[in-house]
């Protein structure tokens, strides 16, 4: 009896050991992510800080760099040049203005693949077609923005050869080509998720697929739905290379997507290429724009995890 109950009882000893080493590790992966998420914030928010106290803004001709900084009327971006200004609504414009561009695309296009995938596409196709998708999310950014600069500004600019060719509505639709396998995947899953049982009331009351798709699964999904377009909007927000490479890095305050763009990402990338020594003001901006951009993404995901909490489905 014994001797049968010893070894069952070191099995169960090893067992657990080793699910507590896994349990540790997976806390630490939790921990760590959590400790590194905060370590960034606090650089931005310290190097920030160092920023609109720096002496050297006087000395620049900027006297208040608060006014200065959330300037509405006349905003300029002009911290490479002899005559500074730092109004971040001018990069801010062109941040969410080619985000709204590759929103118009992508959302109507990234739903509509949900759609035929999760309830029309045979299995045999939705096997190979939505790796290839996934597969699509992978591709480098310059690469999107490449495309943009080379096949998608010479069409916008067949109708007018006066819109420019580095322009914000370029850069949009490439983006919003870039996350449109982020939508459809994510939202597809969520489509997926929906019970069986839902699908077949609704063909047992007379519905059609197309109905059942937009009237049943949609709303059911709404949460995962709309998870899907926060990601996506994160993206757009914090793309860097499609705009470096398609927008032309022009800082100009303006909501007509026909004209060059800077965003956030895109300025911070053009400050650290090397031309701007460390340390200085100019550098220095660089971290009250990613400080911006921070609290952008952050509200955004706020949003999204209230609007998932709100109409979250129980099944």
């Amino acid at each position: 009896m014994s001797s049968t109950s010893a070894p069952s009882k070191g099995k169960r000893k090893a067992r657990e050991f080793r699910e507590n080493i896994i349990q540790t590790l997976l806390l630490f992966a939790a921990v760590s992510s959590v400790l590194v998420t905060f370590g960034i914030m606090e650089v931005l928010v310290g190097e920030s800080f160092r920023f609109f106290i720096n002496p050297e803004l006087k000395e620049v001709g900027v006297e208040n760099i608060w006014a200065d900084f959330f300037n509405i009327k006349d905003p300029q971006w002009t911290v490479l040049f002899e005559e500074k200004h730092f109004g971040i609504l001018t990069l801010l414009s062109s941040t969410l203005l080619t985000s709204a561009v590759a929103l118009i695309v992508a959302v109507p296009v990234g739903t509509t693949v949900a759609i035929y995938l999760s309830e029309f596409a045979a299995s045999s196709l939705r096997e190979w077609l939505k790796p290839i998708l996934e597969l699509l999310a992978g591709v480098p950014s310059v690469v999107f923005g490449y495309f943009a600069l080379n096949v998608i500004s010479p069409y916008v600019r067949s109708f007018n050869e006066n819109i420019p060719g580095f322009n914000r509505l370029s850069a949009g639709i490439a983006i919003g080509i870039a996350i449109i396998p982020i939508i459809s995947s994510i939202a597809e899953d969520a489509m997926r998720a929906v019970p069986n049982q839902m699908r077949e009331g609704s063909y047992a009351l007379g519905s059609t697929r197309i109905n059942t798709a937009i009237n049943v699964i949609l709303p059911a999904a709404f949460s995962g739905i709309v998870a899907s377009y926060i990601l996506g909007i994160s993206r757009a927000v914090g793309e860097t290379m499609i705009v470096a490479v398609a927008g032309g890095l022009q800082a100009l305050y303006s909501w007509n997507p026909l004209e060059g763009a800077a965003t956030i990402s895109a300025y911070i990338v053009q400050v650290t290429l090397g031309d701007v020594p460390f340390g200085s003001l100019e550098y220095e901006s660089i971290f009250a724009a990613g400080l911006t951009l921070a609290l952008i993404t952050l509200a955004l995901n706020l949003i999204g995890f209230f609007l998932i909490k709100r109409f979250k489905e129980t099944y």
